[in-house]
């Protein structure tokens, strides 16, 4: 079983940055951030494949966020620049053993989540 923690969280003005973390005991294939917020269908915001480092990104953050591992402190990161107020949401680290190559957002494991929220 992989365990998930999220971290990093908290609030921004527009235009600020922020970065939230996940800690995972085990590796996987495919380790993702996903965020949800209520009344919108969740969004997969970016992926990374942890064998061959392969990222991929929303079109909605393309350019503003990146996603990176830390191998040696099992840590996933997710930078957060030029943050506008709709990337307000509740952020989710997730991990599969599936390839990354899918979209999909059939994740076998799960963080807590980790609020962001940016104020205009």
């Amino acid at each position: 079983q992989v365990r998930l923690v999220e971290s990093g969280g908290g609030s921004v003005q527009a235009g600020g940055s922020l970065r939230v973390s996940c800690t995972y005991t085990d590796k996987t294939n495919c380790m993702a951030w996903v965020r949800a917020t209520p009344g919108k269908e969740r969004e997969g915001v970016a992926r990374i494949n942890m064998g061959g480092g392969s990222t991929y990104y929303a079109d909605s953050v393309k350019g503003r966020f990146t996603i990176s591992l830390d191998n040696a402190k099992n840590t996933l990161y997710l930078q957060m620049d030029s943050l506008k107020p709709e990337d307000t949401a509740m952020y989710y680290c997730a991990a599969r053993n599936s390839l990354c190559s899918s979209s999909s957002l059939n994740f076998s494991y799960w963080g807590q989540g980790t609020q962001v929220t940016v104020s205009s």
